[in-house]
């Protein structure tokens, strides 16, 4: 008689491989799942972290955004500051890579040094421009040095913010040049070699060849660089403090602000949920944008 074969659990596919995510599943669920949840849930209340004095409030939150001009000063601060933001992060490194991928002489140390500033803490950096750009600061000092007078940077709403951009660039520039150079690598040289014979040029060769090949790279840091600038906190906390007159007040120092200076947590939660939709709006939208 043959021998009897005793068929496992984990010959169950659909089973096997429910039990070997089950532990990655939980954690998601707890840290990131239920804080979503019970942020959601905060936003209807008057907002507490103990359950003494939670009053279910339902919109009267929402509302009360609505009817802040503050808030619309902070949302409008918030897009200016991630459309002038994402759009250098995104344009600078690309040409940095297609440079970089060439042969160039110490190209490994450039690519080092572009990706320092990726490793570098955001409150030690923040320190840097701050020293950098007060009033007795090595820029006016240079400013001073060629006949310009100096600029008030951090006291000043347009050169304030400014300030805050170019950091935030600067921060951004390393991570996406080392992931666009990953995807200029994964393009096959074999392409480019069929379009120099075809007679196109190094313009021609990058809109047809480099870019639709760079397309889910594309996707990825763009999605990536939307989210970091969106939840920018350490430039704000550590450089300008929301000033001056709350002009480099961004939604998550806001929400800080709320939620630890005035303990207004439900208030707090509500602008953290409108945060939160409008990354979710603006991932789906590049995702479509991209995949159409």
């Amino acid at each position: 008689m043959g021998k009897i074969y005793n068929k496992s659990w984990l010959d169950n596919d659909t089973f096997a491989a429910w039990f070997f995510l089950a532990p990655a599943a939980i954690l998601l669920g707890i840290f990131i799942l239920l804080p979503i949840v019970y942020l959601f849930y905060l936003s209807f209340t008057s907002g507490s972290f103990t359950s003494s004095g939670i009053q279910w409030v339902a919109l009267k939150n929402y509302w009360r955004l609505i009817l802040n001009p503050d808030f619309w000063q902070v949302l409008g601060n918030t897009i200016y500051f991630t459309v002038a933001t994402v759009i250098p992060s995104l344009i600078i490194p690309l040409a940095l890579a297609v440079l970089l991928n060439e042969t160039l002489a110490f190209r490994g140390l450039l690519r080092s040094a572009y990706f320092i500033p990726s490793i570098v803490s955001l409150v030690a950096a923040g320190l840097g421009f701050r020293w950098l750009f007060q009033n007795t600061g090595p820029v006016n000092g240079i400013l001073a040095a060629i006949g310009i007078a100096p600029i008030s940077w951090l006291g000043n709403t347009f050169w304030a913010m400014l300030v805050l951009i170019i950091l935030s660039i600067w921060k951004q520039i390393g991570f996406n040049m080392v992931v666009f150079l990953a995807g200029l690598q994964a393009i096959p040289p074999t392409r480019y070699e069929a379009a120099e014979l075809d007679g196109a040029n190094d313009w021609q060769q990058f809109w047809y060849i480099t870019l639709p090949g760079l397309r889910p790279t594309l996707i990825f840091t763009t999605i990536t660089t939307v989210i970091f600038t969106l939840r920018s906190f350490e430039q704000v906390y550590v450089i300008t403090g929301g000033g001056p007159l709350n002009s480099t007040n961004l939604l998550v120092y806001y929400i800080y602000q709320e939620a630890f200076g005035q303990f207004d947590f439900g208030y707090a939660a509500a602008a953290a949920t409108v945060l939160l939709g409008i990354t979710l709006v603006l991932v789906y939208l590049q995702l479509r944008t991209w995949n159409e």
